[in-house]
């Protein structure tokens, strides 16, 4: 089951991603990504993880490190997917602002999910530092307000944060504090997380894979499951074997394609794209105080710089399988924040899927008897990607049960089938994405 060795493989700096377009900023800024063998043959274990990102991986190091035997099946490589792609920031809660989810769920359960999230970041640190995994972290994110109108919430979310959650890290921001630590007039007032930060998702992802891999788990890449029922015992089919398991963790989030209709229905896919400058001339300009920024817009826009003074930035205006000239469209939403930077040059660009649910919250399901689908973190995945296949790990080794606050959540499929779902959520976003012009 060695699977071929690397040097029959195209050399690291030649690889493009079969499921994901461009060769990220990320990729050409790691010193070490280690390759994985592709499964050859049949292969039993007790849990089968489907998918390499942060779930995943996060899964099969908690796993392995309580005992239990635990294998992952990557289609493509780790980090092809979301998980080291994405824009890196961590976030403070879940996706939906606090003040959602207890209009939609009740105070006590939104302090319920609100309190995990604040576990799953406090997770992500302390995994980080207890195995030397340097990420690049750096604190402070900036959620801030395109039009004036929305100002006003963002006002109202961080008084909920302090009276109603006991969170104190946020501060609302005017416009002149705003300008001055974006070193932009383009927005109009938010807030300034002083609690939360971002980071190097591909170096997250290739330590969390070391640490998998040092506990005992065993890791393939580039071997693509072509089919998994559960029914009774877990069975998947590769091209080359069978996968016998007792259990199964669907982890494929944006990318789980046919293996599972129901999952299918709940967690769909989105194209997301970030373009990468070059280091900047004169990068005190930028984001002085070198934090995240999101904003306010349906199709949200985000960026950070990285540790060599390049800007970072990333919008989801695609809801199609086609990119076109990515770094064009990045071009033009860095000229709108920052005009000074309207012909800096773009070294990279690339894009990705990123699940979304209907309700912008996890969904987390046995679809079917003993495989669980987690997936649908709706660009919050930095965090609670990770922590939710940590409780699934706690889950299965019956060290207690958190896993069920998400499982809880009502989440609802897509309308419209397998044949009206994909252009029903088309049309959706792009009436969003062009509410957020106007």
């Amino acid at each position: 089951m060695a699977g071929r060795p690397a040097d029959a493989r195209a050399p690291e700096s030649a690889y493009q991603s079969p499921i994901s377009p461009g060769r990220s900023w990320y990729e050409d800024s790691v010193p070490d990504r280690p390759r994985y063998p592709r499964l050859e043959g049949d292969l039993k274990t007790d849990v089968l993880v489907v998918g390499g990102g942060f779930t995943g991986l996060s899964a099969a190091t908690h796993l392995a490190a309580a005992g239990i035997d635990v294998a992952v099946v990557e289609a493509a490589r780790f980090g092809d997917g979301a998980s080291g792609r994405n824009g890196g920031q961590m976030g403070t809660g879940q996706r939906l602002w606090s003040s959602e989810i207890a209009e939609a769920y009740g105070l006590e359960r939104a302090k319920a999910l609100f309190a995990l999230a604040e576990d799953a970041k406090a997770h992500l640190l302390e995994f980080t530092a207890a195995h030397g995994i340097d990420v690049d972290f750096r604190p402070g994110q900036l959620s801030v307000a395109h039009k004036k109108r929305y100002v006003a919430d963002y006002e109202a979310q961080v008084e909920d944060l302090a009276v109603n959650y006991d969170y104190r890290r946020a501060s609302f921001m005017g416009p002149a504090e705003t300008a001055e630590r974006l070193g932009s007039q383009r927005y109009f007032g938010g807030m300034n997380d002083e609690g939360t930060g971002h980071l190097h998702p591909l170096k997250l992802l290739i330590g969390t894979a070391k640490v998998a891999h040092a506990a005992g788990a065993r890791l393939f890449e580039e071997t693509p499951i072509l089919s998994l029922t559960g029914t009774g015992a877990v069975l998947a089919t590769t091209a080359t074997g069978r996968i016998r398991a007792r259990r199964a963790l669907l982890a494929t989030n944006a990318h789980g394609g046919g293996l599972n209709d129901t999952a299918a229905r709940h967690i769909m896919p989105i194209r997301s794209f970030i373009g990468a400058t070059e280091p900047l001339a004169e990068p005190q300009r930028v984001l002085p105080g070198e934090p995240s920024v999101d904003d306010s817009r349906f199709s949200v826009r985000y960026f950070r710089k990285s540790v060599d003074g390049r800007l970072l930035f990333g919008g989801r205006e695609a809801y199609t399988s086609e990119s076109g000239d990515i770094s064009a469209h990045i071009r033009r939403q860095i000229a709108e924040v920052y005009p000074h930077l309207a012909a800096v040059p773009i070294t990279h660009a690339w894009g990705g899927s990123v699940g979304i649910t209907m309700e912008r919250l996890p969904y987390v399901r046995e679809v079917e008897p003993g495989i669980t689908a987690i997936g649908g973190f709706s660009g919050h995945g930095v965090i609670m990607a990770n922590f939710a296949g940590r409780l699934y790990a706690e889950r299965l080794s019956g060290n207690r049960d958190r896993l069920n606050l998400l499982e809880d959540l009502e989440i609802s499929a897509f309308p419209g089938g397998k044949s009206l779902r994909t252009p029903l959520l088309v049309l959706a976003m792009t009436w969003y994405a062009l509410r957020d012009r106007f």
